[in-house]
C-alpha cells in the first residue's frame, strides 16, 4: 500500500545527510494489557532543515503523538528523537525546557494563552521567559502577516477563536524556531486566515525554518513538500510535492478520514 515518489537530486543529496529532526524506531505505547494501545510503532523519518512537511492519517494514526514526541512534550516509549543534533532521550528535564525554549516553536491546537495576557503579551512571552527582547521588525512583520494589528491590546476573551489562532501562531514564531511543530493550525481560521498563515509557513521554510505540521486538510497539506500519511502508528505513504488530489487518493487509499 505504501506509494512514494522518485525523489529529486536535490531530495537525494538530502537523504544522505541527518535531519535536523530525526525520528529512529519510535514507538509510543499508552496503557497495559486490555488498554494497551500502540500509537507509534518503529517511525523513523527525517526532517531536513528548510523542508514544509504535512503530516496526515485518519483519526488514531498516531499523528498527534508523533508531533508531541517531536517537540519533547511527550517522552516515546522506545527509539530516538534528536533536534538540531540533541538527543531528547538523553537531555535531564532543565536541558529539555532549554531546547524546547530555543529551538522549537509549537502551535497547540488548544491554544494555551494566559487569559490575563493581552495578545502583545502573550505573543512575547516566550521572550519574556527568556530574558530577551522581541526585534521589532520581526514582531510587525509577523503580526502584519497574521492580520492582528489591531488586536494586540485585546485580552482572549475578547478575541474569536481564529483570532486567538493567531495569536498563539504568532507566539510560537516570535523565538525564530529552527523546527515549528504545528497541530492543526488551520482548524479555528476562515479560508482568508488560513491561506494567509500557510503562505507564511511555506515562506519561513524557504528561509531556513523547518515546518512539521499535522493537519486533516488536503489543500493545507498542498502548501508543503510533503506529506506523510500515517495509519496504525506506521508511515504508510510519504509524498513529495503533494497537491489536493494526491493527498485526498492517498486518505480514500486508508478509508477517508
Amino acid at each position: 500500500m505504501s506509494q512514494q515518489s522518485t525523489p529529486t537530486a536535490v531530495q537525494q543529496s538530502q537523504n544522505s545527510l541527518p535531519g535536523l529532526v530525526s525520528v529512529k524506531q519510535l514507538v509510543k505505547i499508552y496503557g497495559a494489557g486490555d488498554t494497551r494501545v500502540v500509537a507509534l510503532d518503529g517511525v523513523t523519518v527525517d526532517f531536513h532543515q528548510g523542508s514544509f512537511t504535512a503530516v496526515m492519517g485518519p483519526s488514531g494514526s498516531g499523528k498527534s503523538t508523533l508531533m508531541h514526541c517531536l517537540a519533547g512534550l511527550d517522552k516515546p516509549t522506545s527509539g530516538q528523537v534528536s533536534v538540531a543534533g540533541a538527543s531528547l532521550e538523553t537531555l535531564d528535564d532543565n536541558h529539555l525546557t532549554e531546547l524546547r525554549r530555543d529551538q522549537v516553536g509549537f502551535i497547540f491546537q488548544a491554544f494555551n494563552l494566559l487569559p490575563t495576557h493581552t495578545a502583545r503579551q502573550n505573543i512575547v512571552l516566550p521572550l519574556d521567559l527568556a530574558g530577551k527582547r522581541p526585534d521589532p521588525t520581526l514582531f510587525d512583520t509577523i503580526v502584519a502577516s497574521l492580520g492582528l494589528q489591531g488586536r494586540l491590546d485585546h485580552l482572549p476573551s475578547q478575541m474569536s477563536g481564529g483570532e486567538q489562532q493567531r495569536v498563539a501562531v504568532a507566539r510560537a514564531l516570535i523565538t525564530q524556531p529552527a523546527v515549528v511543530v504545528a497541530d492543526e493550525p488551520t482548524g479555528a481560521l476562515d479560508s482568508t486566515n488560513s491561506a494567509r498563515l500557510l503562505a507564511y509557513l511555506r515562506d519561513a521554510a524557504t528561509k531556513g525554518q523547518t515546518i512539521i505540521m499535522v493537519t486533516h486538510d488536503p489543500k493545507a497539506a498542498s502548501y508543503a513538500d510533503r506529506a506523510l500519511i500515517l495509519s496504525d502508528g506506521h508511515i504508510v505513504e510519504d509524498i513529495d510535492d503533494p497537491d489536493a488530489d494526491k493527498v485526498l487518493a492517498a486518505t480514500r487509499r486508508l478509508g477517508g478520514e
